[in-house]
């Protein structure tokens, strides 16, 4: 069974200590406490809220090529369990991708180019996860985010994955699970080590990320990651938490005629 490791958690200043480097460099992830406040955290879930209703209204597929994952909630209303590019249709949203805070951490990528992809990969994405009986999100297996880049015929950019949690977690709510040091890995265990989005197993090796509302992570694209499913069920696995990719390389946006990558179609094993 996971458990909690005991990891270091940070917090976040006008730059990265040479402790939080080495650790990233070291492991791969970094957490850092008390990004955003809990009134922040509120305003931020109403304005997914203000996203889902634009989208379920109007019964939005996909926005700029990427498929929106729609589901069930507890009371069988229909919501959208995965958002794509969230902040191109809310301005609270918009706005929190321009903290200059986000920008502290372009040092660990180290490109001179380095950005948030507010209009390239996925944009801001959302995952909004319960564990009921019509629920089509509530976990994801292994996989790692830079696996776009290899379907796309391009070489593995530096990409790190930001997330910011708005959801108060304990070990029992599943979420996130990193094996650490994996970043470091060769090619064949990148794409080979499991299989992508089939494999949901716990790994020996895995940490437990434990957030609190307002939290902030981060993670290295060539990371093997997972989110586990809650063990328990009902009001109580409900949680939240933003993504945003902080990337180098080619400007690459995406819009409104931008094909579905092919990767994409793996997204119909990650239930």
């Amino acid at each position: 069974m996971t458990t909690a490791f005991d990891y270091p958690r940070f917090e976040l200043g006008e730059a990265l200590t040479p402790e939080q480097i080495a650790h990233f460099q070291r492991w791969g992830f970094l957490h850092f406490k008390n990004f955003i406040s809990a009134e922040r955290v509120e305003r931020l879930i109403a304005a997914t809220r203000n996203v889902e209703r634009q989208w379920v209204d109007a019964n939005v597929e996909k926005v700029n090529g990427v498929p929106i994952k729609y589901g069930r909630d507890l009371d069988g209303r229909k919501i959208v369990q995965r958002f794509a590019f969230a902040n191109q249709y809310d301005a609270e949203l918009a706005e929190f991708l321009k903290d200059p805070r986000f920008k502290t951490l372009f040092a660990l990528i180290g490109s001179a180019d380095a950005r948030v992809g507010a209009d390239e990969k996925d944009g801001l994405v959302v995952n909004h996860y319960v564990h009921g009986p019509d629920s089509e999100h509530s976990r994801l297996g292994w996989h790692t985010d830079g696996l776009r880049d290899i379907f796309l015929g391009s070489r593995l950019n530096p990409l790190l994955n930001v997330g910011v949690h708005l959801s108060n977690l304990g070990i029992e709510h599943g979420g996130l699970r990193l094996l650490p040091g994996t970043h470091q890995q060769s090619l064949w265990q990148f794409l080979f080590r499991k299989r992508y989005f089939r494999d949901h197993e716990p790994d020996i090796d895995e940490v437990a990320i434990i957030p609190a509302a307002g939290d902030l992570t981060v993670h290295d694209g060539r990371l093997w990651h997972r989110v586990a499913q809650s063990t328990v069920s009902g009001e109580a696995s409900r949680r939240r938490v933003m993504y945003i990719p902080v990337i180098s390389g080619a400007y690459a946006p995406k819009h409104a005629q931008s094909a579905t990558p092919f990767y994409q179609r793996l997204a119909k094993f990650a239930k």
